[in-house]
């Protein structure tokens, strides 16, 4: 299995061999994160909730949305490798925060969002 940690080595590899590393900013990684949020958000757009559930059964559709959130994951860690956040950590700090946030019992079944922190 490979870890995080494994991907930004190879990710930063990757930029090295290109000599790509100085376009590789936090702004223009954000930026590029965001462009391809945007093209997996494209390969579901008109989709009914029923058929973007089931986007997977199609074998072409299914590559592209399979290509695009692997192009969000791996901008994602090549973001937080720039600025030194250790992603895991991160997302169990975040799930703990909501976990205290979105009381089970108050927001079972409840979309509503969380008063914002103070």
């Amino acid at each position: 299995m490979t870890s995080i940690d494994d991907l930004a080595q190879r990710l930063r590899a990757f930029a090295a061999e290109r000599e790509w590393g100085r376009f590789h900013t936090p702004k223009n990684l954000a930026m590029a994160l965001a462009g391809e949020a945007g093209e997996l958000l494209a390969e579901l757009q008109w989709l009914t909730p029923e058929e973007s559930s089931r986007v997977m059964d199609d074998q072409d559709a299914g590559a592209r949305v399979r290509a695009e959130l692997a192009d969000v994951f791996l901008y994602t860690i090549q973001l937080a490798d720039s600025l030194g956040i250790d992603l895991l950590q991160a997302a169990r700090d975040k799930i703990e925060e909501n976990e205290s946030r979105y009381d089970a019992a108050a927001y079972r079944g409840s979309a509503r969002k969380a008063p914002p922190l103070t």
